[in-house]
C-alpha cells in the first residue's frame, strides 16, 4: 500500500508506538511518520506507507493547528502534565480580560526557547535524555510564527485555546510562556492536533479502524495518495514517452510534457503525473518560450 494514513493518535502512545503497530497490522515494513506528537498528545499523526515515504520531504506542513488546555498556577519541568511541579502561584487574581490580552501578545513572529524535554539534540544526544539526568544545557531562542491564538473557554484555572502556528512551535512552551507573563505560571494539560499541513482531523482514523479496514480489504478507502498529499505543488501531465523516460531516470524534455498555452508556467518543484498517478517530483525552471516548460532534474521518482 502506498500513500498516507491520517491516524488519530490516542494519549499515552509515542509516535514510534503507532508506527510499530501499523507495521504489524498491515504487514508492511515501509512505514514512517511525519510531525512527532508527544505521548500525552492526541490527534493528527500522518503515517507514510510504501512509496508515500518518498513524498515526505516535499510535504507542506508549514502550518499546524492545535486545540490545547493549559492550567494556570502550576509550572512543571516538562511544561506539561507529565512533569514535576516546580512552582505554584496564585491564579485567582487573573481575570478573563487579562488572559485574552496576554494571549494576543503572542500572535505573530515570536522568539521561543526550545524546552529541555524535547527531541532536539546536543552532540548527538536528545535533550530529554540530558534533562532526565538533571542536566540543563544552553539553548538559543528561535523564531516561530503564531498565526492565530483564540481563547475558546476560560474555566479557571483551566484555559482552552486554539492555535495555528508554524512547524517547530512547541505549544507547551507557548502555554508556559503565557503563564509566566500572567505572573502565575502554567503548564499544558491537554493537546490535540487537528491539522498538520494537508492532513486534518476530519480525515483521521483510529488504529482500530485501520485494523478493521485492513481485515475487510477496504484500506484503500483510508489512504491519501501521494498525488493528493502533494496537492500544493503544480501539476504537469506527461506524455506516454515522458513517463517512459522518467522510468529510465531521464529528465523529460519540452515535448514530453502536455502544456496548454493558458497554463501558468511553474518554477520550483512540480508533480509529474500520468493517468492520475504521481510519476515523479521534479525541479522546473521558467522557460523562455511561452507555453513551454523546462525540467531541470528529477528529484524523486515513484514506482
Amino acid at each position: 500500500m502506498d500513500g498516507f494514513l491520517v491516524i488519530d493518535k490516542a494519549a499515552g502512545m509515542t509516535s514510534h508506538d503507532v508506527v510499530a503497530i501499523i507495521r504489524r497490522t498491515l504487514g508492511q515494513k515501509k512505514v514512517g511518520h511525519t510531525g512527532t506528537l508527544d505521548p500525552f498528545a492526541t490527534g493528527v499523526l500522518p503515517l507514510a506507507l510504501g512509496e508515500g515515504t518518498k513524498a515526505i520531504p516535499f510535504l507542506d506542513e508549514s502550518r499546524k493547528e492545535y486545540r490545547a488546555v493549559m492550567r494556570l498556577g502550576e509550572a512543571t519541568d516538562t511544561q506539561d502534565l507529565t512533569g514535576r511541579v516546580i512552582s505554584r502561584n496564585d491564579w485567582q487574581q487573573i481575570d478573563p480580560a487579562g488572559i485574552q490580552a496576554v494571549a494576543g501578545q503572542f500572535i505573530g513572529t515570536i522568539p521561543q526557547l526550545p524546552p529541555m524535554f524535547s527531541a532536539l539534540k546536543r552532540n548527538g544526544v536528545p535533550l530529554y535524555k540530558l534533562a532526565r539526568q538533571g542536566v540543563d544545557v544552553e539553548r538559543q531562542p528561535r523564531d516561530v510564527e503564531i498565526v492565530s491564538l483564540d481563547v475558546e473557554r476560560i474555566d479557571l484555572p483551566d484555559v482552552t485555546f486554539n492555535v495555528v502556528c508554524s512547524r517547530g512551535t512547541y505549544v507547551r512552551t507557548l502555554a508556559a510562556d503565557i503563564g509566566q507573563r500572567l505572573g502565575c505560571g502554567a503548564h499544558l494539560r491537554e493537546l490535540r492536533r487537528i491539522r498538520s499541513g494537508p492532513f486534518v482531523i476530519t480525515d483521521a482514523v483510529t488504529i482500530a479502524q485501520v485494523a478493521e479496514a485492513a481485515a475487510g480489504n477496504k484500506l484503500e478507502q483510508l489512504v491519501v495518495s501521494p498525488l493528493a498529499a502533494l496537492g500544493h505543488l503544480p501539476e504537469l501531465q506527461l506524455t506516454a514517452r515522458g513517463e517512459a523516460k522518467v522510468g529510465h531516470g531521464i529528465v523529460p524534455g519540452t515535448d514530453d510534457v502536455e502544456v496548454t498555452t493558458d497554463q501558468a508556467l511553474p518554477a520550483g518543484n512540480v508533480r509529474l503525473v500520468r493517468s492520475g498517478r504521481l510519476v515523479a517530483v521534479a525541479e522546473a525552471t521558467l522557460a523562455e518560450n511561452v507555453g513551454c516548460v523546462k525540467l531541470a532534474k528529477l528529484l524523486r521518482v515513484f514506482n
